[in-house]
């Protein structure tokens, strides 16, 4: 870990709680909220997550799989994630999250067009907008879990 834990804390909630309390709690009720009030389907919400876990390097959002209603998505959605481009399994809306979401956390100046023809034929704009919060969520808090090395010892705290 890249930030020094006193003895007998616990690393997230106290990097997240005790050193930035007016910032860190907004930032836990933020990502909590991604997971709570979405209304994508959870191929889509995975695809985009997964996506951008790959791309953070993010130990903990890697082997995390979100569960809705006792479902998760298949143990080879990872593979296919990373093949979003010429994986047979993923449907036209699922291949745009992971697409979208990759693009975002990397060449999101290059977003034409032609992207959001496709974009807008299969999301609403309102899904445009949430799907945009929950990638911005995900790669920011990801990546500082990561860069900060807590990503090892992350527990997603329960809502």
């Amino acid at each position: 870990m890249r930030i020094d834990i006193p003895e007998g804390q616990e690393p997230i909630p106290y990097v997240w709680g005790d050193m930035v309390p007016g910032i860190g709690e907004a930032a836990s009720n933020f990502s909590l909220a991604v997971y709570a009030h979405t209304t994508l389907g959870l191929r889509e919400f995975e695809a985009a997550r997964l996506r951008i876990a790959q791309i953070n390097g993010c130990v903990f959002c890697l082997d995390w799989r979100t569960e809705r209603d006792g479902e998760k998505v298949e143990d080879t959605f990872p593979d296919a994630v990373t093949q979003w481009r010429t994986t047979d399994v993923f449907d036209d809306r699922t291949r745009l999250a992971a697409e979208y979401a990759e693009r975002y956390a990397l060449d999101h100046h290059n977003l034409d067009d032609a992207f959001w023809a496709r974009m807008t034929a299969h999301y609403s704009q309102a899904e445009i907008v949430e799907l945009s919060m929950s990638i911005g969520s995900w790669l920011a808090f990801g990546r500082l879990n990561h860069v900060l090395g807590l990503d090892t010892v992350c527990v997603l705290p329960k809502p």
